[in-house]
């Protein structure tokens, strides 16, 4: 019962992240986060253009905050707005770029390598940009941009490494653009598993009791 309960609101917030997406696209926005507390729901929304998100007054935020109450059925939404400091170094930003001059007709492969080259001179460990759909004819294709250092698996690719998606519309079909992002250097990866690694024996140790004395023999001790 309780795993349904997980799903439906994981559910529910990607539905809501999705939403928030398509009435900004205009706005970049870049990763949302969303805080309940038992008073209010905090939503902060990650731009490049808080402006546009804003509004004159601050009316489309209190659009936006009565859409979603209504909608989502959620008490009480607070959205706040944080401003982006280096754009290309958000992969939810720089997917929707990508998606946009698709759509504007932009080859990809230039766009590709375009935006490889920003990421990794505005200081990334390693980024990875994946296109899929329909490129260049009739056939669905998958295209690869890779450069620098970039956890595939395990513990540290799902906290270190940045992920975004958009999704193109031209002419031929939709186009996925996939975006990862790794800002930690290797060096620091290796030096977090090598005391963990010497931290478990030690616990190991720890726990091993003394063996117990053996116990004279009382009648060899008494003769």
């Amino acid at each position: 019962m309780k795993e349904r309960i997980f799903i439906q609101k994981a559910k529910e917030q990607v539905s809501l992240e999705e939403f928030i997406r398509s009435q900004f696209r205009q706005a970049k926005v870049g990763d949302i986060e969303i805080q309940h507390t038992p008073v209010v729901t905090r939503i902060i929304l990650y731009t490049t253009t808080p402006g546009l998100i804003i509004g004159s007054g601050g009316e489309r935020i209190k659009e936006m905050s009565e859409t979603i109450r209504r909608e989502y059925k959620i008490e009480n939404p607070q959205i706040d707005v944080q401003k982006i400091d280096d754009a290309d170094l958000d992969p939810h930003i720089v997917a929707q770029s990508i998606a946009n001059q698709i759509e504007s007709g932009v080859n990809y492969k230039r766009l590709g390598n375009y935006y490889l080259e920003r990421i990794m001179q505005a200081g990334a460990t390693g980024c990875e940009i994946v296109i899929t759909g329909k490129l260049s004819g009739e056939r669905s294709r998958r295209e690869r941009f890779y450069a620098g250092y970039l956890k595939k698996c395990g513990e540290p690719a799902l906290r270190e490494v940045m992920k975004g998606f958009a999704l193109a519309n031209p002419k031929l079909g939709n186009i996925g653009i996939t975006v990862k992002i790794m800002m930690t250097q290797p060096e620091k990866l290796l030096s977090v598993a090598r005391t963990t690694a010497q931290e478990e024996p030690k616990k190991v140790m720890a726990k091993v009791e003394e063996p117990a004395k053996p116990v004279e023999n009382e009648t060899a001790a008494s003769g």
